[in-house]
């Protein structure tokens, strides 16, 4: 398949593209496999949709399960969240990991709040100036919570696409301008359809045409996917980044904020300076904790989650 027959004119011996058939296709699989999962029912709500977005960013569904469902029971509306200190939502935000993304969830609770009168705005252009808010949450939170026509591109998605279109094992390690073209060529014209589209693309991602050990034989466009009928061709592009964690700043990072999240009052240096032995590694960590705002040091040599 290229992007040029994806984008073929129907006739009447041919009354759909390729591209509607990849549609018709995935979207049936997704109706029939698709997990339960809490921000997917209508209760959730758009908030409950934008704080899924938050936290499944570079964290598995699993991981992010329980503490979602602590989330929405303590901060059921943003305004619940807004009237807190930045800290009680880095605490909350527990060992989901990247807790800058706490405070970025924070501060668009507050933006919406402020200028939205306590409602998820529902304009792409009112999502996307959101504080902490890019492309692809913008997108994301409109397709999902508002059934609107965005191309929507994570990880999963890009793989799907990558594969299925362009042939290949794996996207680039960013998203490019070309990737952004086809996602647009391949989105329904359909409002309604192009947010199942989104949804149902990224569900076979994530469950079948995974990184690692991906399922053909359950793909309902195998029939269709480039990469399959080339052969599986190996990556041929830059070597793909592991994502390391032990002994790392990310890792003496989480260690601080541990016990910072544990604790009930401001917490002693000499406390911080016994989660990790090199004092080099510990006095960084520290100091990224601070310059991102997700620490203040005060007086007395004191250290707490940001109040304000």
């Amino acid at each position: 398949m290229t992007a040029t027959a994806l984008t073929s004119a129907p006739s009447p011996d041919h009354p759909g593209t390729e591209a509607d058939v990849l549609h018709t296709r995935v979207i049936a699989w997704f109706d029939t496999h698709a997990r339960d999962l809490p921000w997917r029912r209508p209760e959730a709500g758009p908030w409950g949709v934008m704080v899924s977005e938050f936290m499944l960013q570079q964290t598995p569904v699993n991981r992010v399960l329980p503490v979602y469902e602590q989330w929405l029971a303590r901060w059921p509306r943003p305004a619940d969240l807004a009237k807190e200190a930045p800290g009680e939502a880095v605490r909350a935000w527990g060992r989901l990991g990247y807790p800058r993304r706490a405070l970025r969830l924070h501060g668009a609770a507050v933006a919406i709040t402020e200028r939205h009168g306590g409602d998820v705005p529902t304009k792409h252009a009112q999502l996307l100036a959101l504080p902490g808010i890019g492309e692809y949450t913008a997108a994301a939170v409109a397709s999902f919570a508002y059934g609107q026509r965005h191309a929507v591109l994570d990880t999963n998605v890009r793989r799907v696409f990558a594969r299925a279109v362009t042939g290949v094992r794996y996207p680039p390690n960013a998203t490019t301008a070309a990737e952004r073209k086809l996602a647009r060529m391949l989105l329904p014209e359909e409002e309604r359809t192009a947010a199942q589209w989104a949804a149902a693309s990224m569900e076979l991602g994530a469950l079948v045409c995974t990184a690692k050990n991906e399922d053909c034989g359950a793909c309902p466009i195998a029939a269709q996917c480039a990469w399959r009928l080339a052969g599986k061709p190996e990556h041929q592009g830059p070597p793909r980044r592991g994502q390391t964690y032990a002994g790392t700043d990310r890792q003496v990072r989480g260690k601080l904020l541990a016990v910072l999240r544990e604790a009930v009052a401001p917490v002693p240096q000499a406390v911080l300076d016994a989660v990790w032995e090199e004092p080099v590694q510990r006095a960084r960590a520290l100091d990224g904790l601070v310059a991102d705002g997700l620490v203040e040091p005060i007086e007395g040599g004191l250290y707490r989650l940001p109040v304000g």
